[in-house]
């Protein structure tokens, strides 16, 4: 079942055209990585998928019953997001306001939702440690568990292992690998880690300035643009 459909979708960014003239489907328990050069519209898509972007053309459809605000999102981290003065179930709790609606304050469901996300990604213990005093590795828990709070369907990565050391990484990765397999969570993420996207993704968008390329990972191993992309990392 088809979660998001992109028909033909270009972004202009900057009076510049990225992203052109994209088409592929997005299924219900696929693990997608977005990789490509830089200036290519890869984040400029993720925040299409979410709704905070218009395309420039073309046209981008979600299945009956998901909404931009029902899919977990978690951006590049700034600076700023790194110091941000609350507590760790403070910031996972804050996941579930999209589904409050107008309505006040959150209620027992929600708190329960926030500690069985923490516990599923094992910061439970982290629960009243302020944000901010955390390791990078444990803010990309926290605010994954954030996201997990507002879906139950998808989650929408943008190059979430930026600063992150290799065994971090490595972790990160893993728990994105058991959400998808474990917990039929659909995953689109953006990364530059072209080793470790091919490792655990089933299928692979690749951004370029001249074409793009959708398909599965095993066939983007083969494929001109794929071979170009990162030839011979395998042979290492």
């Amino acid at each position: 079942m088809a979660l998001l459909t992109c028909d033909n979708v270009s972004f202009a960014y900057e009076d510049q055209i990225v992203a052109k003239q994209l088409s592929f489907q997005i299924n219900e328990g696929d693990y997608l990585c977005i990789v490509g050069e830089n200036g290519t519209g890869k984040s400029t898509l993720i925040k299409g998928l979410l709704g905070l972007k218009k395309p420039y053309k073309g046209t981008i459809t979600t299945a009956d019953g998901l909404r931009a605000t029902e899919i977990g999102y978690v951006p590049q981290q700034t600076a700023a997001q790194k110091d941000f003065p609350a507590s760790v179930y403070e910031v996972v709790l804050s996941g579930c306001l999209n589904s409050r609606g107008l309505l006040p304050g959150y209620s027992k469901a929600d708190r329960e939702k926030a500690m069985k996300q923490m516990q599923l990604l094992g910061i439970e213990e982290l629960k009243y440690k302020s944000y901010r005093d955390l390791s990078g590795g444990q803010q990309r828990r926290v605010l994954l568990a954030r996201s997990l709070c507002a879906t139950k369907k998808m989650l929408l990565l943008d190059e979430p292992m930026t600063g992150l050391d290799p065994v971090a990484v490595a972790e990160f990765y893993q728990l994105l690998w058991k959400l998808n397999k474990n917990h039929k969570i659909t995953i689109v993420m953006v990364s530059h880690d072209i080793r470790e996207a091919i490792e655990h993704a089933d299928y692979m968008l690749h951004l370029s300035h001249e074409e793009y390329f959708f398909g599965k990972t095993e066939e983007y191993k083969t494929s001109n643009i794929g071979r170009k992309f990162w030839g011979g990392l395998d042979n290492d």
